[in-house]
């Protein structure tokens, strides 16, 4: 399954340094495999492949590869699920599956996050030495720089009252931003989303938050978003193909 993947990768990784380096941010881009759709093996193809970030848009779906993976290699070898879709509050509690949710949309789901990610921990250490110690869920505010009436998240002429407001969330830790522009938008309108969300994480770490992640880019508009400074890339089609349909 996916024979030609660790080829396609290697091109993508190529293409996303030399976007680098046109866009002169210096940063460092991680590839995150959107498996939605796909069976387990794309996941077991990605982590071959190298790539050790995968993303998926629904809960359970992700939760039912994660269990079917649960003695696989890359499970054993720590990837990192991303949670990349809309959110509804009462699967909040799903949240601690995931290494990073990109979708910090509304006042509802920052509520129930926030909630959730106070009840959470992580233990450290062994034997005599381990401490149980708070864990807040790490997360990106989703921004609608574009103001699409289909896409959720905050505008960004609200960022930087939404960013005091989650100074009061304690069981979040807020990594950066996450956005998606209009779907086959000319690159000019391209550019403007990108750099919003740019602008928006700017504001978040003014404001004291660790935000450095700006999860934005998939797969027909990836390399403009690692221009414009994307961190994370979803990238889905341009990987693994269509359904049914594998490259």
């Amino acid at each position: 399954m996916f024979p030609e993947l660790p080829a396609r990768v290697a091109e993508i990784r190529g293409r996303i340094a030399a976007a680098v380096a046109r866009g002169g941010h210096a940063q460092d881009v991680r590839l995150i495999a959107v498996t939605k759709t796909h069976g387990p093996e794309a996941v077991e193809a990605a982590w071959a492949a190298g790539i050790t970030d995968v993303g998926e848009n629904k809960v359970q779906e992700a939760i039912g590869k994660q269990e079917a993976l649960a003695d696989a290699p890359c499970t054993r070898g720590g990837v990192r699920w991303h949670l990349i879709g809309h959110l509804q509050s009462n699967k909040a509690k799903a949240l601690p599956h995931f290494a990073l949710s990109h979708a910090l949309d509304r006042e509802s789901i920052l509520v129930a996050a926030d909630a959730v990610g106070r009840k959470a921990t992580v233990v450290i250490g062994a034997g005599a030495n381990v401490v149980v110690a708070p864990q807040p869920l790490h997360v990106l505010l989703q921004v609608n720089i574009s103001g699409e009436d289909t896409k959720g998240g905050y505008a960004l002429a609200d960022v930087p009252a939404v960013a005091e407001r989650l100074h009061q969330c304690a069981g979040l830790s807020v990594r950066g931003v996450m956005t998606m522009a209009p779907f086959d938008a000319p690159e000019s309108v391209l550019r403007q989303v990108f750099q919003g969300a740019r602008a928006a994480r700017e504001i978040l770490a003014s404001a004291g938050h660790p935000a450095t992640e700006l999860s934005m880019g998939m797969s027909g508009d990836y390399e403009i978003a690692v221009e414009e400074g994307a961190t994370l890339v979803r990238l889905g089609t341009v990987l693994f193909g269509e359904r049914g349909r594998p490259v």
